[in-house]
């Protein structure tokens, strides 16, 4: 069965501690980011170890490899969303169906074992972008398609939470 599409904003996550999984956005910068990112890698390629992988919880809820899947995807977007605002002035990102992208890319029968190598590749990846990101950038501009305005910083925070919450959402 498919999952219901997550149409919620979470931009709200800018301005106050996620009630889930507790993540304090206003505590991250892109010079906090690679250590987060890398401290969550082992964690993830230990889920992905999970006899039960591949199981949905429920019929609304992805499995563990369909998380991990996604989390991959949001590493490799938000890599190229982070080098557009570094090098265009006030940047555009294009629609990202994350659904729709779990259907195409087959999310629930990848190999855990494969996700997890692209997983870390993708995750060292985007620390080392942000980790190159001088404090004077910080305040580079980008917008999604549905206006949402970020600065390099609190597209940091956003990220960071979004990778958070999704590990929390398989720890749990």
């Amino acid at each position: 069965m498919p999952i219901n599409p997550d149409i919620k904003d979470w931009t709200w996550v800018l301005q106050r501690p996620c009630p889930e999984c507790g993540f304090d956005a206003s505590a991250a910068t892109p010079a906090t980011a690679p250590g987060i990112v890398e401290n969550m890698l082992p964690r993830w390629r230990a889920a992905l170890r999970r006899p039960d992988v591949a199981e949905r919880p429920d019929e609304s809820t992805w499995s563990v490899l369909e998380y991990a899947c996604h989390v991959r995807d949001v590493f490799t977007l938000f890599d190229h969303r982070l080098d557009l605002m570094l090098t265009k002035d006030d940047a555009r990102f294009a629609d990202w169906d994350q659904d729709l992208t779990a259907v195409e890319k087959d999310y629930a029968n990848a190999d855990p074992a494969v996700v997890s190598a692209e997983l870390t590749a993708e995750g060292e990846q985007i620390a080392a972008s942000f980790g190159r990101v001088p404090e004077e950038q910080w305040g580079r501009k980008g917008t999604r398609s549905n206006g949402s305005e970020f600065t390099v910083l609190t597209f940091a925070q956003y990220f960071l939470h979004d990778v958070v919450h999704h590990l929390h959402d398989v720890d749990g």
